[in-house]
């Protein structure tokens, strides 16, 4: 159960769903001046609100943050716990090979088949690893792709990659499959 400390706890009705939120504005109720925070920060506070527990994130590291002073070094740390993280493609692509191949490592280690997690990890590293390779031909221009270059041996195994084990319509046809039959089911993480 998460604390309340600062009375930030709110209901939103939106189309048919009711959804809990923290509302910032309750901070400014209280006297702490957070309308004049960027709004990076803004993100940050309401992470803290949502998570405090009055252990890892008490009502301390609220006031903290929304006494923020730009002119200070920052000297503490903030327990950012983000829901979601969005990243640009060039950095989300590495990130998403990683968990999606340690996800059906951890499933194949345990005994189970992981079809459905085997097959998102190679479409998420055969298609980030061509596209790393195609962009890189692009950015060499009209040397790209010839012998003088690593990257005529990389496209070559690139390409390899993708066609091992099947194409990625395959893959992606197993996934669709996987969530016709499981519904709603097929996004849980158990």
């Amino acid at each position: 159960m998460t604390g309340n400390s600062f009375g930030s706890r709110a209901m939103l009705k939106a189309g048919r769903g009711t959804y809990e939120i923290h509302r910032l504005d309750a901070l400014e109720k209280r006297g702490l001046p957070v309308a004049r925070l960027p709004y990076s920060l803004k993100i940050l506070l309401e992470n803290l609100l949502r998570r405090e527990d009055g252990r890892v994130v008490r009502a301390e590291d609220v006031e903290k943050l929304a006494r923020w002073n730009a002119a200070k070094t920052p000297d503490e740390e903030i327990a950012f716990m983000p829901a979601r993280v969005l990243m640009q493609d060039f950095t989300g692509v590495p990130a998403v090979v990683d968990l999606a191949s340690m996800r059906a490592a951890v499933k194949l280690d345990a005994g189970d088949l992981a079809r459905k997690d085997v097959s998102m990890a190679k479409i998420v590293v055969s298609e980030g690893l061509h596209k790393a390779v195609d962009t890189a031909i692009q950015l060499m221009g009209a040397r790209g792709y010839s012998k003088d270059t690593p990257l005529e041996w990389m496209y070559r195994y690139a390409r390899q990659a993708r066609l091992v084990d099947g194409a990625s319509e395959v893959h992606k046809m197993v996934l669709a499959r996987f969530l016709l039959s499981e519904g709603q089911d097929f996004w849980s993480w158990d």
